[in-house]
């Protein structure tokens, strides 16, 4: 095992890429229930669908893990299934079959994967500016802070302000202030695994407060409904759904996706990437085609089994934190993910959502100014003081950034702050990217802009107008 994952030369040992596997799980525990409950809004079979998220995620974290040594762990894209639900496939079933929206991530992944195997996906990459790279990996700190203290009930939507102070009364919020402040204690006694316990001592002060509680059953059946989606056949279709998305509106879609795609694992593999100590002073990522090339494989086998598209999640960082280096660390929150296929009553009561009200209490709690969408609303406290103390954590390059030059650290500033208040990995990037062209073309320093980020602040630039674009082919 010493020889395979090489622990002594990344200063990591067995039991320190157990805990890091298990803290990176528990971070994204909640997957397993949140990507169905969005896609059974557009038709998808729940139980399905439960049952493709925790076994894509499975597959591809022991992919992730076995191959390129790294702990970095993938499931289904946060945002990519809100997309597919409400922007491909259409609300409460429209005339896309829910079939034909993983087909178009199917076709994303492969478009995906053509561009690692000819190497531009690399090459991209290596064409960002360094400061953009530690940007990015800056403005990701801030989204998992965000969400954190979203999950955790710390600040809550308002009208005008947009965001306030969410209510301290709500035993939700409690729980969360209760694994915040545990893991700051045993990062201050310097116990190892202080993220996990931290989720651990959450754990037990939501069963006391009853926002959580012990299930009622220990094991679920699979099911496989929505296995090779791309090549059922809908209802009420003479063809396969693979071969349905060849319109307009959809190829724009498949565009649309694998931009965002393309960044947000950059973006990820980045910024996990430097905590862990793996990216080189000219900021590039040893052995990084083949972390691309599991990930675009991984959208691939989201379309496939059904699940959206899955990829390479922010919260590997969970792991990085508690001192995962190896891909140890992916290979366990792999075997989590397959071992909550069939104990997901389990998994839920961690990772699980807290309802925290209904479409008509949560129009009440947004206040006037905001129209809640159908369904219930859930909050994740128990690991949501741990999104916030991994978001610290990753701010640190931010002091690296040479703010006295403009050219340099205004790019950088609208990436930082693009990516949580769009919440959004690849919309921020896209400011960034847009606005350093501009610059050094206004400092008449057009030749330093690298080729590539021409055309990718261009590809940016027809994304962020895209529905106009759809609107006039209809």
């Amino acid at each position: 095992m010493e020889n395979f994952f090489k622990f002594k030369e990344r200063g990591t040992d067995l039991r320190t890429e157990v805990i890091a596997g298990i803290a990176t799980f528990m971070t994204m525990a909640y997957i397993v229930f949140v990507n169905p409950g969005i896609l059974s809004a557009a038709g998808v079979p729940f139980a399905g669908a439960a049952t493709a998220t925790a076994l894509g995620a499975a597959l591809m974290c022991l992919c992730m893990g076995f191959i390129t040594n790294r702990p970095f762990a993938l499931a289904s894209g946060m945002g990519l299934n809100a997309v597919v639900t409400f922007s491909v496939i259409g609300f409460a079933q429209s005339n896309v079959p829910w079939q034909v929206g993983m087909s178009v991530i199917f076709v994303e992944g492969i478009i995906i994967l053509l561009l690692v195997l000819t190497g531009l996906r690399e090459a991209v990459m290596n064409a960002i500016p360094m400061d953009l790279k530690r940007a990015i990996g800056v403005g990701i700190g801030l989204f998992i802070t965000t969400i954190g203290l979203n999950e955790g009930g710390f600040i809550r939507p308002a009208p005008i302000t947009l965001v306030g102070l969410g209510d301290f009364t709500e035993p939700y919020v409690w729980v969360s202030l209760v694994g915040l402040f545990a893991i700051l204690i045993f990062m201050a006694l310097r116990i190892k695994g202080d993220i996990l316990w931290g989720i651990l001592v959450a754990t037990v002060a939501a069963l006391a407060l009853g926002v959580t509680s012990l299930p009622t059953a220990i094991m679920s059946a699979p099911d496989f409904s929505t296995f090779l989606a791309p090549f059922q056949t809908p209802e009420g279709t003479s063809s396969i759904a693979l071969m349905q998305i060849f319109t307009p509106a959809l190829l724009l879609m498949v565009f649309a996706i694998m931009l965002t795609d393309f960044f947000d694992t950059m973006g990820t593999i980045v910024a996990v990437g430097e905590q862990a100590g793996f990216v080189e002073k000219d900021g590039k990522v040893p052995g990084i085609r083949g972390l691309l090339t599991i990930d675009s494989l991984a959208a691939i086998v989201g379309g496939l089994f059904g699940a959206s598209s899955i990829t390479t999640y922010i919260e590997s960082a969970a792991g990085v934190a508690e001192g995962g280096r190896t891909g140890l660390t992916a290979i366990v929150t792999g075997l989590l993910f397959a071992v909550a296929a069939f104990f997901a009553p389990i998994i839920a009561m961690v990772g699980g959502g807290y309802i925290i009200a209904n479409e008509t209490q949560y129009a009440s709690y947004l206040g006037s100014g905001f129209q809640a969408p159908p369904g219930d609303y859930y909050v994740y406290p128990i690991t949501a003081g741990a999104l916030i103390v991994v978001g610290f954590l990753m701010m640190r390059t931010v002091r690296e950034i040479p703010w006295t030059n403009l050219e340099e650290a205004f790019p950088a500033f609208l990436t930082i702050v693009g990516i949580p208040l769009t919440y959004n990995i690849s919309y921020g990037i896209g400011f960034g990217f847009i606005s350093y062209v501009l610059i050094k073309v206004f400092h008449n320093k057009a030749r330093e802009v690298h080729p590539l980020m021409w055309f990718v602040a261009v590809a940016f630039g027809i994304t962020f107008v895209l529905p106009a674009i759809q609107n006039m082919i209809g």
